[in-house]
């Protein structure tokens, strides 16, 4: 479990400031007005629920992001948190009082262990993400972890499937992208079929970065920019639901200290890597992580399609009646939270999905369809570019 120190670093908020999701202008063959403002919250389109019964949650995690608290689980309704945990006894108390939680753990892997706990939400160091999942799973827990899915490693991705099968329980990966506004919109949108095949796709997750964040054993420190692809990859598997089939990627290095040969566990001196993607539709998608364009923190991306093209909030194609754009409503005096208010969206989601007793959105094959080609894109450019084979992970009756 994450270790870091607490900071006084609001990652969210400096996101929001530097990257928020223009709306854009309405012009022909654009959004309609209504359209454009699918970010907010649309009167008469009430939050219902699907079940009076409460989750009983745990949650482990307070570290730098203090994401423990950050995704509002303590304030959805159909949510009792039963106990807390992290490493750190200052960081325990913190999550319990930010979570209104009178019952903490020094570990996950003796929270695993309450029998009254049924998920977890796994706010963690990333290294530890996949295998701290699979402890809630095999303790018969529902589990919903921070991004990426793995960390590095596709023997961890292999296992985290084998786990979720065996078990039958619900994983989710709170991939905050997918419930940004714009990429909400574009989902909508390509289901509706207003872009058709998607011809190519964009997906950017920039980091300015010159120092690192503090991280639990420095996990951050001179980590591969790709293996943190998933804010730039649900830009086209978030949208389409299909796959990258091959890559070829370059890395850059914009010579900081962390990045230096011999300074960092990874042997890796990338801090900025830009993918090129096959995907199973016949297209091209380029998603990249930087942390060496000055100044720029932004999470976004585009789509262009044989029907119609997305940026921003903007729209234009063929398709004139375009679906529903407005996100899912959340529950009263639940918060939106942070990253575009996703947060709050992707906690209603993996309950909901507990509830209806169905996948919810980002299941572990989408987790690992926005995960894994990041991997194997750094494989990439350690062989100047080489065009590698991304492995595919699908349900058993795909």
């Amino acid at each position: 479990m994450s270790s870091n120190p607490i900071h006084p670093i609001d990652r969210r908020g400096f996101l929001e400031r530097l990257g928020a999701i223009s709306l854009g202008t309405v012009a022909t063959g654009g959004l309609t007005a209504s359209a454009a403002r699918a970010g907010k919250s649309q009167p008469g389109k009430a939050w219902e629920p699907v079940s009076d019964r409460k989750i009983r949650i745990g949650i482990v995690g307070y570290g730098v992001c203090r994401f423990g608290a950050q995704f509002g689980f303590q304030d959805h309704p159909n949510v009792e948190i039963v106990a807390v945990s992290d490493l750190v006894p200052e960081r325990r108390q913190g999550l319990m009082k930010a979570c209104r939680c009178d019952k903490s753990y020094e570990s996950l892997e003796v929270l695993v262990q309450d029998p009254g706990i049924e998920a977890v939400f796994v706010a963690t160091d990333a290294p530890s993400h996949a295998r701290h999942c699979m402890e809630a799973l095999n303790h018969g827990k529902h589990a919903m972890s921070a991004v990426p899915a793995v960390f590095g490693s596709l023997e961890q991705a292999e296992q985290l499937v084998e786990t979720v099968q065996k078990t039958g329980l619900k994983y989710m990966m709170a991939e905050t992208s997918c419930y940004r506004a714009n990429c909400h919109a574009m989902r909508q949108i390509y289901r509706a079929g207003g872009f058709g095949r998607l011809i190519y796709s964009e997906g950017e997750y920039y980091h300015y970065g010159p120092t690192p964040l503090g991280s639990f054993k420095q996990w951050r420190t001179g980590m591969p920019p790709l293996w943190y692809p998933t804010h730039s990859t649900a830009y086209y598997i978030g949208v389409t639901g299909k796959r990258f089939t091959s890559v070829s990627c370059q890395g850059f290095s914009a010579g900081y200290a962390a990045y230096q040969p011999g300074a960092n566990r990874y042997k890796n001196t990338f801090t900025d890597e830009v993918a090129l993607f096959r995907t199973s539709e016949g297209g091209s998608s380029r998603m990249l992580m930087c942390k060496g364009v000055h100044g720029f923190v932004v999470e976004t991306g585009r789509v262009f399609g044989e029907k119609g093209r997305m940026a921003e909030m903007n729209y234009h194609g063929a398709m004139k009646d375009l679906p529903d754009l407005t996100r899912p409503p959340l529950p009263p005096g639940m918060p939106a939270g942070g990253h575009g208010g996703s947060h709050g969206l992707l906690t209603n989601e993996f309950i909901t999905a507990i509830l209806q007793n169905r996948q919810p959105l980002v299941n572990v094959y989408e987790a690992l369809a926005m995960t894994v080609p990041g991997v194997v894109a750094h494989q990439s450019a350690l062989k100047d570019g080489e065009t590698l084979t991304v492995p595919q992970y699908d349900p058993p009756n795909a």
